[in-house]
């Protein structure tokens, strides 16, 4: 998953400038939403694909295309692909979803940073607040049952949703 995802979000964060933004938080928002009801309501996740490392692999380019062009690393968009159609349970999507995202950041981080299009005191205030929440998290794993933390997940989705849908309409 994560050299296609690689791949993609440096030319979705190169290219990201000319698609209409709004348009793709709003189709974010939506596929978000409806992944956290999946998950929070408990409607089923998708069967295993036969192929679940070409589906890993599309699913990392075309969210990291999607992610570089609107500046989003998107684990909450790859998280239903793992659990679902990949076939991983929460905590090695959990582990597997940071891994392909650092990378990701990186990348279509690249592809702005050459376009000038960066925000050094916004992207400072992001690192000093997400660095102890991402250690915070780390501790806790393993604490919460499997289902606990597919809702969880679920309602992080969802919060996640109505926060880019807001950005969408803005």
């Amino acid at each position: 998953m994560t050299p296609p995802s690689v791949a993609a979000a440096f030319l979705g964060g190169y290219f990201g400038g000319l698609l209409p933004e709004g348009l793709l938080l709003a189709a974010i928002a939506a596929l978000l939403a409806w992944n956290g009801a999946q998950l929070l309501l408990e409607l089923g996740t998708p069967r295993r694909a036969r192929r679940p490392h070409l589906v890993a692999a599309l699913a990392g380019a075309a969210i990291g295309l999607i992610g570089g062009a609107v500046g989003l690393i998107l684990g909450t968009l790859r998280m239903p692909a793992l659990l679902g159609s990949v076939g991983l349970d929460a905590y090695r999507a959990v582990g597997t979803n940071l891994f392909v995202g650092f990378f990701l950041g990186v990348f279509g981080f690249a592809g702005h940073a050459i376009r000038m299009e960066v925000d050094w005191v916004l992207l400072a205030v992001c690192v000093a607040a997400t660095v102890p929440a991402a250690w915070l998290g780390a501790r806790l794993t393993g604490r919460l049952s499997e289902r606990a933390v597919r809702r969880w997940l679920g309602v992080a989705l969802i919060a996640v949703a109505v926060a880019i849908a807001l950005a969408a309409a803005l």
